[in-house]
């Protein structure tokens, strides 16, 4: 504690010689990454840029935005260096020595430098030599950009040659990590946007085949085929034998490189992306990625990109400067750190108007740096996600609920499902445990959420989840699959319980539009939201028959005093689709009759567009890595303004003022202040609740809730 006083009292007298980045010394072995501090800038650069790039402008560039963090390119596609492997096509732009300055550079002002490597493409004179070490279709296709060709995985290209790519930058150069763009198995031209189906390359044949014990490769992705479902087995064992072998070859040379990447495997800084791509836009990508990320793997450090670009075809063109800031306030509110990815230099850049957000937010993340990276989570509620990266329905499932969740200030942390067995002690805190259209898990994890429920943890599945095993969804919930997948449109939904949906006074009617199941539940099961018929479509005078079916739209299963609901509809694709409140009432109400408390933790009249997010914090300092145990010096409310999001534009924020908060803390504040202003804050702490109220006239505000 000395030593923080110390450091605090120069702060306030000396912050500029305090917060100077020292330089990068050689000999530094340090595991860099763990401090879980990066203010990250990412160039990547179009062949043409290397002519003109120049270590200094880099570095004063860098400095300028306050970044301790560059990942700039070095190799694979093409080399940004005098690559002596034959198989190493060398950019012809590029300026012998360059890379080697830019490294030398940024040590000298403090900045660590990510080398990226991108190995799913390699240059047309390569595949002329070997066009057996590339990709094919089934129809004999294969995926070209211009003059890079896609490769197989399982050939040598990958298999050996990547291997000796990264080890020459590594011997070549004094790099902090390596940033691998791309990984994994190809089956779509993603610069085109168009499918081209499962590889047929022979070595991705013979790898399989000696796998599966002689199985052939299959021709179309389907998860009804049994033989696609070892395929894909075989791709996640595939890749993370690969992941284990880059690693050896990275770490037996330089133990303080760091591994970055999209996968979850050998790996230290695990890559994620807010985006633009679909609709409707999703304004919450850097809570979602970081949450899902900091919850699932607490090992490892999380940064997540924001990509700058509106799409592969807008490359030059910048989304929102107010959309930037949101998702990088909600990186920093997760406990991650600042990250941003843009088209080549800073220097002449074709769309500057994000600039001064950036620098606003990185500048304040490097003046407040202590207190952000190095949270725990207070919430009583886990949402499971549909992978890594989920897509398609599930992911509109997934994305409706966290919507809901996140308008009703609820706090939840999201785990993803392949990783429920591994997290079985960390998910047992948890009240309730939320499942969306959660389809396929493996034996492991059901067998964990049983457990849970057994333990008292209340489950609440939506849609199809578990619609591949009937045995589970009959043990979990007592349910019996009649029809899993039923048009609903047309449907009504009725909430006749007022006990139970308390927002419905006045309706008892709600209209549906998506998949709406069939089930048969137990006769002990408690049934809600009877399912109504469709009715007679056509003129006033005709419509009408909308009668009870039989059939349910939600079901309570009771095992001792624990509840277990399933929603054999697709409620949070509804809401996220089409936003209407009654939806997501439905689901509320449900939530908090099997957690009564769901929405105690924080209680306010905030509007629905302000994210909330509550953390325990400790201080992030040089001597703190997230291997420190955890030594709470209290919690930080952080308050992210969505007012200007309209659906379609991010606008300016609004005003929001005389927001009531009641927030429950097992500790009375010593103080509360505001982090960017140093004021204290009025406020009562009233039978454990901290009580205050605030103004947000801003896009951020985080509140120190002192110990």
């Amino acid at each position: 504690m000395k030593y923080l006083r110390i450091t605090f009292f120069l702060l306030i007298l000396f912050p500029k010689i305090l917060l100077a980045q020292q330089p990068i010394l050689k000999t530094d072995t340090t595991e860099w990454w763990k401090r879980n501090n990066l203010r990250l800038i990412q160039m990547n650069l179009p062949a043409y840029e290397a002519a003109v790039l120049n270590a200094d402008s880099i570095v004063k560039d860098l400095l300028d935005f306050s970044a301790n963090t560059l990942i700039i390119n070095a190799g694979g596609i093409m080399a940004f260096y005098e690559s002596k492997l034959d198989f190493h096509y060398i950019n012809p732009d590029m300026i012998p020595g360059e890379l080697g300055r830019i490294v030398d550079k940024c040590h000298d002002s403090g900045i660590r430098v990510i080398v990226r490597f991108d190995f799913s493409r390699a240059d047309k004179d390569i595949f002329t030599q070997h066009p057996d070490w590339f990709y094919i279709s089934p129809a004999g296709k294969r995926i070209i950009n211009t003059d890079k060709y896609v490769v197989s995985i399982n050939g040598p290209y990958v298999q050996e040659k990547a291997f000796a790519i990264v080890a020459e930058v590594i011997h070549n150069f004094d790099v902090d990590g390596i940033f691998l763009n791309m990984p994994g198995y190809q089956t779509r031209n993603a610069y085109e946007n168009t499918y081209e189906g499962i590889d047929q390359n022979a070595f991705e044949k013979a790898a399989f085949a000696k796998w599966s014990g002689g199985k052939a490769l299959p021709l179309k992705e389907d998860k009804t085929d049994a033989v696609f479902r070892e395929y894909e087995e075989f791709k996640k064992e595939s890749i993370s034998l690969w992941s284990k072998k880059l690693f050896e070859t990275v770490k037996s040379r330089n133990k303080k490189v760091a591994i970055c990447t999209y996968l979850e495997e050998y790996v230290d800084i695990i890559r994620h992306e807010s985006q633009t791509h679909g609709k409707p836009y999703w304004p919450y990508t850097g809570s979602d990625n970081t949450n899902h990320i900091e919850q699932t793997f607490p090992d490892k450090i999380v940064s997540n990109a924001s990509i700058q670009q509106i799409s592969f075809r807008s490359r030059f063109n910048a989304v929102e400067p107010e959309e930037t800031a949101i998702r990088l306030w909600e990186n920093l509110a997760n406990g991650s750190g600042t990250d941003v990815s843009l088209m080549g230099d800073l220097r002449d850049y074709e769309d500057q108007r994000n600039f001064e957000t950036l620098k606003r937010i990185y500048s304040f993340q490097k003046d407040h740096e202590a207190y952000f990276g190095k949270y725990k989570s207070l919430a009583d509620v886990a949402l499971i996600a549909p992978g890594y990266w989920p897509g398609g329905t599930e992911m509109e499932e997934y994305r409706g609920i966290q919507l809901m969740l996140k308008e009703a200030h609820i706090q939840y942390d999201i785990i993803q499902d392949n990783r429920i067995a591994d997290r079985m002690q960390e998910l047992q805190k948890y009240k309730a445990v939320i499942l969306p259209e959660i389809k396929y898990l493996a034996e492991k994890d059901k067998s964990a959420l049983s457990t849970l429920s057994e333990k008292g943890v209340h489950l609440l599945a939506t849609n199809t989840s578990f619609a591949d095993d009937a045995v589970f969804l009959n043990k979990m919930f007592g349910a019996k699959i009649i029809k899993a997948e039923n048009d609903g449109n047309g449907n009504y939904l009725s909430p006749q319980n007022k006990t139970i949906f308390t927002d419905f006074v006045g309706q008892n009617m709600v209209h549906f539009n998506y998949n709406l199941g069939l089930y048969e539940f137990d006769k002990s099961n408690d049934n809600l939201l009877p399912i109504l018929a469709k009715g007679r479509p056509g003129p006033p005078e005709m419509i009408g028959g909308h009668d009870a079916t039989g059939f349910f739209a939600a079901s309570v299963f009771h095992s001792g005093a624990n509840k277990n609901i399933l929603m054999p509809e697709s409620i949070g694709r509804q809401y996220y689709q089409y936003g209407y409140e009654q939806h997501k009432f439905l689901f509320l109400d449900l939530l908090k009759y099997i957690y009564p408390e769901v929405n105690q933790l924080i209680k306010t009249n905030a509007h629905p567009r302000v994210e909330v997010i509550l953390q325990d914090y400790m201080l992030n300092t040089r001597e703190q890595t997230i291997e420190t145990p955890f030594e709470g010096k209290g919690s930080l409310l952080h308050l992210i303004n969505l007012t200007g999001f309209s659906g379609n534009t991010y606008f300016e924020p609004l005003a929001v003022t005389n927001m009531d908060f009641q927030i429950r803390l097992d500790f009375k504040p010593e103080k509360v202040w505001d982090l960017e202003s140093g004021k204290n804050i009025p406020y009562s702490y009233q039978n454990g609740f901290l009580i205050l109220q605030l103004d947000l006239y801003s896009d951020y505000k985080v509140l120190v809730l002192d110990k």
